[in-house]
């Protein structure tokens, strides 16, 4: 592919959640290529974008993660894009500085995004969830158990590449089958289904729990962004005005690109081979 050439699929908006910079399974070389490919008049960052969590025990900041930020800070830049970033619960450091507005970048706890089809809420939806509001330290915990199996995962989905077998999901399938979880996700659902119609709104928008989605729960459109550690989901508004799940890889068909390169977009940028934002 040219590199002084950028294909780039054009959205109204741009719903992005839990990517977790710092946890050493966050795809931080894939959500990079997905802002560099997109263009959207505003982008809402949905919670959980850094993991604070993992970085104050263990993690270490990588050259990748600022890059994630600096392609952030040049759609606001040059292409006017307005940014909207809600703390999640591994963000929860933005407590200190919320609400605040500078240029267009927003901090805030939720959002309000109008539509012709009515008025979606946005939250990162932590708060529906009793574990991490009531029992901190029963959440950090889950949070040690969730990365510990994300570790495993990764030296099965080794083994199954070494056999020739498609990526697998322990978690995922940890989550359809075992009946305390279904549930959870379906009480969570009913909960930010309850919440939006106390807002008075037709719809809402959010992530937490990894699992996307895009579905009617009553009269409520409840959508969820999923995430940048296994799923690779965004939800985008299309140009008219259509609100809908993006998984990476359909991204990758429409820009033409391979989803086989290694090469992350940051080391490309250090070796001098991307151009600048147009």
């Amino acid at each position: 592919m040219n590199t002084n050439t950028v294909a780039r699929v054009r959205y109204k908006t741009i719903f992005l959640s839990d990517v977790h910079l710092g946890l050493p399974d966050c795809r931080i070389a894939e959500v990079n290529t997905f802002l560099r490919h997109t263009e959207s008049e505003k982008l809402v960052l949905n919670g959980d974008i850094v993991d604070a969590w993992h970085l104050r025990r263990w993690g270490k900041w990588r050259n990748e993660y600022t890059h994630f930020f600096r392609l952030i800070l040049k759609k606001i830049e040059k292409h006017g894009t307005e940014v909207i970033y809600i703390r999640g619960n591994h963000d929860d450091f933005l407590w200190r500085v919320m609400p605040l507005t500078f240029d267009k970048l927003t901090i805030c706890n939720e959002h309000i995004h109008e539509t012709p089809q009515g008025r979606y809420i946005c939250v990162h939806g932590d708060g529906f969830d009793a574990v991490t509001t009531h029992h901190r330290w029963l959440a950090g915990l889950g949070s040690i158990g969730y990365a510990g199996l994300l570790r495993l995962n990764r030296f099965y989905n080794r083994y199954r590449e070494w056999r020739g077998h498609p990526y697998f999901s322990l978690s995922k399938e940890i989550k359809a089958h075992v009946k305390s979880a279904v549930n959870f996700v379906g009480k969570y659902e009913e909960q930010l289904q309850q919440f939006a119609h106390r807002k008075e709104c037709q719809g809402i928008i959010c992530g937490h729990i990894h699992t996307p989605a895009d579905k009617m729960i009553g009269e409520t459109h409840y959508l969820n962004s999923g995430d940048w550690v296994e799923s690779l989901t965004a939800v985008v508004e299309t140009l008219d005005r259509r609100l809908e799940l993006l998984p990476y890889g359909r991204l990758l068909e429409q820009t033409g690109l391979s989803d086989s390169v290694s090469v992350s977009p940051c080391e490309l940028e250090e070796a001098g081979m991307l151009p600048e934002f147009a």
